[in-house]
């Protein structure tokens, strides 16, 4: 398997980082207003490819992250007259 290299910028085989063990972080939706298709894509994409590494044998452990500090929540929060932290745990939940 090759992927894309953001390093280099050339597509090189595929080679964990310890042995058979894959570990993927993934960026998660910036939860400043109701969810999207697109945050979907992020979510089927990465489950594919955590499911294509299982079946190819490797050891995966997939994290992805909801993002709750960002200048859109800040600047959405100030907006809306809410604290960041409440504006984000809003839409986190939805």
């Amino acid at each position: 398997m090759k992927i894309q290299s953001t390093m280099t910028g050339n597509k090189e085989n595929f080679q964990p980082i310890h042995n058979n063990r894959v570990i993927l972080f993934v960026c998660g939706p910036t939860v400043y207003d109701d969810s999207h298709i697109g945050h979907a894509r992020t979510y089927i994409v990465f489950d594919v490819v955590a499911r294509y590494l299982k079946y190819k044998g490797y050891s995966v452990f997939y994290l992805q992250n909801i993002t709750d500090v960002d200048d859109k929540i800040i600047q959405r929060a100030a907006e809306s007259g809410i604290s960041p932290r409440s504006l984000a745990r809003r839409f986190e939940r939805r």
